[in-house]
């Protein structure tokens, strides 16, 4: 079984930066893909971006591209999302997830993964 838990989720300005954090656990901890996804209020869930485990390929979504980044701590079993120039429409819950599923194009979507933490909420203010 894997846990994932996030942090550093808050209230910031639009136009601000933020880092979330997602700590796995577990003793058979060795995904293929970690991924972030977030959901507003009466949103589905959205795909945000995922990286492979083995070698760092990350891929965005188009509204996150150029402003998001992830990156990882193969060691601490740990990935990051950085969120740069924030506004208001990225206030959501972000939620980490974890798959054993190859690299795929269904990265992109929510049923190609195994494992979800409990979210961090992210609130962007004008």
């Amino acid at each position: 079984q894997v846990q994932l838990v996030e942090s550093g989720g808050g209230l910031v300005q639009a136009g601000d930066s933020l880092t979330l954090s997602c700590a796995a656990s577990g003793r058979t901890f060795n995904p293929i893909t970690m991924g972030w996804f977030r959901q507003s209020p009466g949103k589905e869930r959205e795909f945000v971006g995922a990286t492979r485990w083995s070698d760092g390929s990350t891929y965005y979504a188009d509204s996150v591209k150029g402003r998001f980044t992830i990156f990882q701590e193969n060691a601490k079993s740990t990935v990051h999302l950085q969120l740069n120039s924030l506004n208001p429409e990225d206030t959501a819950v972000y939620y980490c997830t974890a798959s054993n599923r190859p690299w795929a194009p269904s990265i992109i979507l929510a049923t190609y993964y195994d494992y979800w933490g409990q979210g961090t909420q992210v609130t962007v203010s004008s």
